[in-house]
Formats: structure tokens, sequence, C-alpha cells
């Protein structure tokens, strides 16, 4: 399952993160990942909630963040969801088709690993692709 929550700058994505990944924290069995754009979380999310801020390591392209997830989940395949807060932020490729093609690469992963996606992406609702929409 893919979950994309859009909103511009301010519309309080990374609060609803937060809160989603507390619940995650509390009530999933398994690990629980949490990809940020910076240093903002580290007293907002759960101590149990592995935490990966994406200026500790070289992200910038889709294909980056495709190996880093499959890498991170060959590495402990008791993770059962990733946050991505931020992720046009993470990835500094152009919002076209890629972003799509990254989606459903996601969606692809998570029905063969049974792991959740939930990302916050910068973009207006009205500005999104049908390909983006459907995992809202």
């Amino acid at each position: 399952m893919v979950k994309v929550i859009l909103g511009l700058k301010g519309s309080g994505k990374t609060k609803r993160i937060i809160d989603l990944v507390r619940t995650a924290a509390e009530e999933d069995k398994g690990n629980v990942v949490c990809i940020e754009k910076g240093y903002e979380l580290t007293y907002d999310i759960p101590y149990s909630v592995r935490l990966v801020r994406v200026p500790d390591y070289a992200f910038g392209t889709y294909e980056f963040l495709k190996g880093f997830i499959s890498g991170m989940h060959a590495g402990n395949y008791d993770i059962t969801q990733i946050f991505i807060d931020g992720l046009t932020k993470a990835v500094t490729e152009p919002l076209d088709g890629r972003l799509e093609d990254f989606l459903d690469w996601c969606e692809s992963f998570s029905e063969k690993q049974n792991v959740k996606f939930t990302m916050a992406i910068t973009l207006d609702e009205g500005a999104a692709s049908e390909g983006v929409k459907k995992y809202m």
C-alpha cells in the first residue's frame, strides 16, 4: 500500500506524518522507518522508529532511493512501514513521470514485501497528475 499526502508548504503534511508515525510505532508489530528531509523530527517521533536523515546520505535520485529502500529492507525483513517526509526535497529530480514511476515501484515493492509506504509531497493537489492522485 502506498499513501501520498499532498499539500503546499505549511499545509500540515509533516504534522500528519508525525501523527501517523506515532500511531504506527504504538500499533504495528514490525519495525517502522521514517526518512526525513532534515533534522526536525528527532524529538517528535518515538525512539523505537528508525529515523533516517536525508542529509546524512547522498540522496538525489529516485533510483538511489529505490536502492536505499531495498538495502534497508534486505538488512531488516521486519520493516513493515516506511514514512518519507518531504519526498520532493529528498529527491532533487524534477516532478515528471519519474515521480509516478517511483510511486508505482513502491506499490510493487509493497505488494511483494508487505511494506506500507506513506509519503508527504510538496505539491498542490490540483497540479498532481492522475498517476500521483491514485495514491491519495
